[in-house]
């Protein structure tokens, strides 16, 4: 079930830090039960990454418990953005064009939401994101389909490297172009990411343990 001590130790190495980050629970095939227990143990913001998923997981909830606010962290396809729209609140992985083109047919809806764009900071091939010394244009790009919410910056750093170069290099992009902040960090990564005192850490097996 949901590691409700490593929850509360995370939390307060935050408040020892004197940062403000928050904990998204990443709870991707996790099921019902584990999502209902971490909510009892006081989390309020979840992360899924496929949409039909999320939905049959996290709508009766949804109803239910409106402080309870959900975050896309995946790779989103454009035929499932509108029913992304009815159920996520934030949305971690703007990364092409035809993305910002489907979401700008909701414009009442994206005017409700907030987003970050997915920088693939090691040029990597199996990752998406936008390089880095694209970001500023793609930034302009997302303002003019309407997308004027954007928060900040995402990345996942290579495995095989050191997190916090990846980290650095976002953050100082971020304040670069006056942006709020940034969303990194994993299990396996966030104490470097608290040094750069991101919006939004995202805590999966850390809190859950290994995938279903």
């Amino acid at each position: 079930m949901f590691d409700h001590i490593k929850y509360n130790k995370i939390k307060e190495l935050i408040k020892k830090s004197h940062k403000t980050s928050k904990i998204i629970a990443i709870s991707k095939n996790h099921s019902i039960e584990q999502v209902e227990d971490a909510i009892r143990c006081g989390v309020n913001i979840f992360g899924e990454n496929r949409v039909q998923e999320a939905g049959l997981k996290f709508t009766e909830i949804l109803k239910k418990d409106q402080s309870v606010k959900l975050h896309f962290t995946g790779g989103l396809q454009t035929n499932k953005v509108k029913q992304a729209l009815s159920i996520f609140d934030v949305f971690h992985t703007l990364d092409r064009e035809k993305l910002l083109k489907e979401f700008s047919k909701f414009p009442e809806e994206i005017d409700k939401k907030k987003f970050f764009i997915q920088v693939n900071t090691g040029k990597e091939q199996t990752k998406s994101g936008v390089f880095y010394e694209n970001v500023q244009s793609f930034l302009k790009l997302c303002k003019s389909y309407g997308l004027i919410n954007i928060e900040g910056l995402m990345c996942i750093p290579p495995i095989n490297e050191d997190p916090k170069k990846h980290f650095k290099l976002l953050y100082n992009l971020s304040k670069d172009l006056g942006l709020k902040g940034l969303s990194i960090g994993m299990s396996s990564d966030y104490i470097e990411a608290l040094e750069y005192n991101p919006i939004y850490i995202r805590l999966g097996t850390a809190l859950f343990g290994k995938r279903i």
